[in-house]
């Protein structure tokens, strides 16, 4: 019940409800921060540990340097764990790494404990850094019916339908059995890890994180349901919270 009045005031506090979502239109990615920013303050202040799955991408990244910018000090760091929805199988230190974009532009800058970060380790092969990282998800996070759950999931959403790392050709591995898998890009071949739907669905709170015109056309196929929108992973995220600016909102 309390999840359920606390879901209903954020409506009322500027989500657009959908047949299938809240939306929330911002100006700006500095305005999609500052919301994030408020909601993580309030989350931390409610509770002494907030488990967040984090997102790679370039709106996280700008979200990740207001937050910096803004809420180093306002926000109890100590109280929030931090994790990734997926990440690419390279070294911590690879520019294309997840966790080196948000230690580049969030854990460098705030107080957030070292013990509370946890990585996927992409510098080992990806089937141990797969089963590594499921196990860890068991060890950390609170079982819920069987399976572990974040209070809070980000994700962000690709110009072919894609979300974490499930990719439509892949799109199979969203029903794949336990909390993460290994995936391929379909252009490079680049192998990742990424949390399974079941993983993803269970969290107590889903933020889709969408910018950019060139999105615009999934996003309206998505939101609206259109015909043959179920081929894209992004589609299958239950009752997500859509977190998006004027530019991808255009075909809505």
């Amino acid at each position: 019940m309390k999840d359920i009045i606390e879901k209903l005031s954020r409506i009322e506090n500027g989500f657009k409800s959908t047949k299938m979502s809240n939306i929330k239109i911002f100006d700006s990615k500095l305005e999609l921060a500052e919301f994030f920013g408020k909601l993580l303050k309030e989350r931390t202040a409610q509770s002494d540990k907030v488990n967040v799955a984090l997102s790679g991408g370039s709106t996280p990244k700008a979200i990740f340097d207001e937050l910096a910018h803004r809420y180093a000090d306002s926000i109890n760091w100590s109280k929030v764990h931090l994790f990734w929805g997926d990440e690419r199988c390279v070294p911590p230190t690879d520019v294309e790494s997840n966790y080196k974009m948000t230690m580049d532009h969030l854990l460098s800058k705030v107080d957030v404990p070292e013990v509370n970060v946890h990585r996927v380790l992409g510098e080992l092969s990806p089937k141990e850094a797969c089963e590594k990282y499921n196990q860890l998800l068991n060890d950390k996070l609170p079982k819920v019916e069987g399976l572990p759950q974040f209070d809070i999931m980000l994700l962000g959403m690709g110009d072919d339908g894609h979300t974490a790392s499930i990719f439509p050709h892949e799109i199979q591995l969203w029903n794949a059995p336990g909390n993460c898998v290994v995936a391929t890009h379909p252009q490079s071949g680049q192998k990742r890890v990424s949390l399974t739907g079941q993983v993803i669905n269970h969290a107590k709170e889903i933020y889709f994180l969408v910018t950019g015109e060139e999105k615009a056309d999934k996003l309206d196929e998505i939101i609206n349901q259109k015909s043959g929108s179920e081929a894209y992973p992004a589609a299958l995220v239950s009752n997500p919270f859509w977190l998006i600016d004027k530019d991808v909102a255009k075909k809505l």
